[in-house]
């Protein structure tokens, strides 16, 4: 053999699928420098030559012609009676060139190459993959199940990585076969037993927020942003929404015509009910919407417990808390408020709702009022005239003329 070509001769390197020949080829160099270093000493007159398109490498020692008997350091000199067995004409002083080839190792020797070799390429193959999938995190994968462990879903990406998906990162009611093709976001990179693990989830919100760059281009435009995601993963999710274009609409544009446009996200998420609300400064409105699908008669807001009572007409209640108590739940973690609901038999029963008003005020300000959670005439009159200039953004003018109508009404 005139070159050493450990890459083809060695069986065991064909199952490292996930490097390339260039690399493959550095490392040779390295484990071939570190051998030549033990062989001899030194590796400092040693040229060793990288054939990347073959794959083979060749190794040349550079040793100095001295006269016989005066050889001080037998790695870097040569005694001229065996130098001119190379050449005939060479001379005392020249430096001589020869190749090492595989017949110079012993069999201890290449199986040290051997070790340090696979050792090596191991060690790459699993730094190479820590990274790369580092700077995946948050990212969506798709993979296929190869072994289920229990309730664990191993699986495979295109490179055959192996990933985990544990079962306390899938949706209930997911249940996949081996051969199936699974989608999550990569959760987080670990180093276990100096070997990396990738681990999924498909529970987490980013996972749902990446579908929705995926499947919503003005999303994935940047037109509309998303605020902020709760889950209660395979049953309920709120998703607030916002656009700085006011020709969008981000509700719309994320839930699309009869839903066509959010069918797929909620098809991949097993069916998990995904409300979509606009997003708003205005806290009373905020948790009106964040409680759809229930009609919110009033809220009174408790600013420095961050707590909200909301009151609502008797049928609405079970609305508002849902099935399981998700809807109540995860409403209180989108606004970040300690919600409450109340029935209307604990609201004065002689209230009045102020939409009866609107033949004596302008229905913008009956909206701007609904807008803060004052859907009834008490509700307004409760609240001092400051609060409900700083909810509103009405002129002081305008508040004390509305609170006189509706103090009127119930003075009669």
């Amino acid at each position: 053999m005139k070159n050493i070509n450990l890459v083809e001769s060695f069986s065991e390197f064909k199952e490292f699928k996930n490097i390339d020949r260039v690399t493959m080829m550095r490392i040779l160099e390295d484990v071939m420098k570190h051998i030549l270093e033990k062989k001899y000493g030194s590796s400092e007159n040693i040229d060793i030559i990288v054939n990347i398109d073959k794959g083979d490498l060749e190794i040349w020692r550079n040793r100095e012609i001295v006269e016989d008997g005066e050889v001080e350091d037998e790695n870097k000199q040569i005694p001229y009676s065996e130098a001119i067995k190379i050449e005939p004409d060479f001379e005392i002083g020249e430096d001589v060139s020869e190749e090492v080839k595989m017949k110079d190792f012993g069999r201890r020797e290449i199986a040290s190459i051997r070790q340090n070799l696979i050792s090596k390429i191991l060690e790459h193959e699993k730094d190479s993959i820590y990274n790369n999938y580092r700077e995946k995190i948050g990212n969506i994968i798709t993979g296929e199940v190869y072994q289920i462990r229990g309730r664990e879903f191993l699986i495979l990406d295109d490179d055959d990585i192996e990933l985990i998906l544990p079962k306390s990162e899938q949706i209930p009611s997911d249940y996949y076969r081996k051969g199936d093709t699974i989608r999550a976001i990569v959760l987080a990179v670990e180093v276990r037993n100096n070997n990396p693990l990738i681990i999924l989830s498909r529970t987490s919100p980013v996972f749902l927020e990446k579908l929705f760059e995926t499947e919503i281009s003005e999303i994935y435009d940047g037109l509309i942003t998303i605020k902020k995601i709760v889950r209660a993963p395979g049953e309920r999710a709120k998703v607030a929404v916002e656009s700085y274009d006011d020709r969008i609409d981000p509700v719309g544009a994320c839930v699309g015509m009869k839903g066509n446009r959010i069918h797929g996200i909620v098809r991949e998420l097993k069916n998990e009910n995904i409300d979509v609300i606009n997003y708003t400064t205005n806290i009373p409105l905020y948790i009106t919407r964040a409680l759809n699908p229930a009609k919110v008669l009033s809220i009174n807001i408790d600013e420095e417990n961050k707590r909200a009572n909301v009151y609502l007409k008797t049928d609405q209640v079970p609305l508002a808390i849902g099935k399981g108590g998700f809807n109540i739940k995860l409403a209180g973690e989108l606004t970040g408020y300690e919600i409450d609901v109340y029935r209307d038999t604990e609201i004065d029963t002689e209230d009045v709702d102020i939409q009866e008003f609107s033949d004596e005020i302008n229905q913008e300000i009956l909206d701007k009022l609904k807008s803060i959670g004052c859907n009834t005439a008490k509700s307004v009159i409760d609240l001092d005239i400051e609060e409900l200039i700083r909810r509103s953004g009405l002129e002081e003018e305008i508040i004390k003329k509305v609170v006189k109508i509706f103090k009127s009404e119930f003075e009669e």
